[in-house]
């Protein structure tokens, strides 16, 4: 068995056509979908983290920033975790670490001063203006050879999975 894909094969028919071998009884079809995805995310932001290296910044603190970015408003420390998926602990490691490096300031609540507002300073907003477009550019070259009509099949074939990845979290 070849271990270099042939000009349309990539890794994950290698890894049907070697679970078909060890394991006939089992049926590998879901693994068409679900390993492409994981390889396909893995690899991006595999991309990503060395694209942000030399700003000296990581992924999660880059997603904890464009959180910040795309809101109107400072958030609580709270909603920040909601949306990046970090624990309470994390999300506070990497927001310390942000105020530190002068891209994300905090600021007390005007109505209760116990509660503590995230927003970017400049040097953050400036930070997510610069790699933001390199990042969108670069997920843009993934989907080369799709067409307009491609892309949103695959969307919304994507965003279905999602729905269903979420519903079962919430099963558990």
């Amino acid at each position: 068995m070849s271990s270099h894909p042939g000009p349309d094969e990539d890794h994950v028919d290698r890894m049907r056509r070697e679970w078909a071998h060890a394991r006939p009884d089992l049926d590998t079809e879901p693994i068409e979908v679900m390993a492409r995805i994981t390889r396909i995310g893995t690899r991006a932001l595999h991309q990503l983290d060395r694209a942000l290296e030399p700003r000296g910044v990581s992924r999660a603190e880059f997603d904890l920033l464009c959180v910040l970015a795309r809101n109107d408003r400072p958030l609580r420390t709270s909603e920040v975790t909601a949306v990046t998926m970090l624990s309470g602990a994390s999300t506070t490691k990497q927001v310390d670490r942000l105020v530190r490096e002068g891209l994300v300031q905090r600021r007390a609540f005007e109505r209760d001063g116990r509660v503590v507002l995230l927003d970017l300073t400049e040097a953050g907003r400036e930070l997510v203006d610069q790699e933001l477009p390199d990042r969108i550019g670069r997920e843009a070259r993934f989907l080369d050879g799709l067409d307009e009509d491609e892309r949103k099949t695959l969307a919304a074939l994507l965003r279905r999975i999602s729905v269903n990845v979420e519903a079962g979290e919430r099963h558990w």
